[in-house]
């Protein structure tokens, strides 16, 4: 499902190159972005690929937006320009979805670090009943009973930790809705190479079969590989449209590997 189907830049520049977001992308042509069911923007870092998610999530006022501290943000995104796809019936779509959103690399991170605080506050409740002289595992036993929760919940208040979290999968699985448009920055941060390419293999289930439409940052090899989308990639200059395995981080991988080909044999 195409809900954004193109999106252009303002390409107004500033004499003053410190003037945020204009001349961020300097040196560059932005060109119209076409977009498909999926489509990444690729780029190393520094490249701008995040800076552009975050462009396109406040012009189409999404959820999760980082609104700009400068009237010249409100300015270049005035500027901006975009045009709405069609539905697979032809029909014209009017309006972005409303729980459409931007979802970026430091709210996953904030989750993943729940989840680890969570596991943290375990062990050392886990280890104060056997250093006072509890067996392992009835300690282990003990963390799941009323009581042991209660006493978390009191190491949570003291210590001022996060309360459970979800994953970067468990996100996806479920607060990413049917029938909508999200732009992803990075989603595959923290995640080992396996469950890149699990995240990847989701995010093409859910573009086929539920009618959701994707915008992504990433340079991760095992992302690009997988995903079945249209690549962006912002360190050309006019942001040309390239097969994965012509990137230079995929083919620095593939160098790297090939180099050392017989350890492997």
């Amino acid at each position: 499902m195409i809900y954004l189907k193109t999106f252009k830049l303002s390409n107004r520049k500033m004499k003053n190159y410190n003037i945020y977001p204009f001349n961020i992308l300097k040196n560059k042509e932005p060109d119209i972005f076409v977009f498909d069911n999926i489509t990444v923007l690729y780029g190393n870092n520094a490249s701008g690929k995040s800076t552009i998610l975050n462009i396109i999530a406040n012009k189409l006022n999404l959820k999760g937006k980082e609104k700009g501290t400068s009237s010249y943000f409100e300015e270049f995104i005035t500027e901006c320009e975009y045009r709405l796809g069609e539905y697979e019936n032809g029909r014209k779509v009017i309006k972005i979805p409303e729980n459409s959103r931007y979802i970026k690399s430091e709210e996953i991170l904030y989750e993943i670090r729940k989840i680890e605080q969570e596991n943290v506050l375990k062990k050392g409740y886990v280890a104060n009943l056997v250093r006072n002289g509890m067996e392992v595992e009835k300690a282990k036993e003990s963390v799941n009973t009323v009581a042991g929760q209660v006493q978390l919940e009191r190491f949570k208040f003291a210590q001022d930790k996060y309360s459970n979290g979800e994953t970067t999968m468990q996100i996806l699985e479920d607060n990413i809705e049917p029938d909508n448009l999200y732009l992803l920055d990075e989603p595959e941060v923290s995640l080992s190479p396996q469950n890149q390419v699990k995240l990847a293999q989701k995010i093409n289930e859910m573009a086929r079969y539920l009618g959701i439409q994707f915008i992504i940052a990433t340079h991760s090899p095992f992302m690009l590989g997988i995903l079945n989308a249209k690549i962006y990639n912002l360190d050309t200059k006019e942001y040309e449209v390239q097969k994965w395995s012509e990137l230079e981080n995929v083919r620095y991988f593939y160098n790297f590997f090939k180099e050392r080909e017989k350890e492997f044999e």
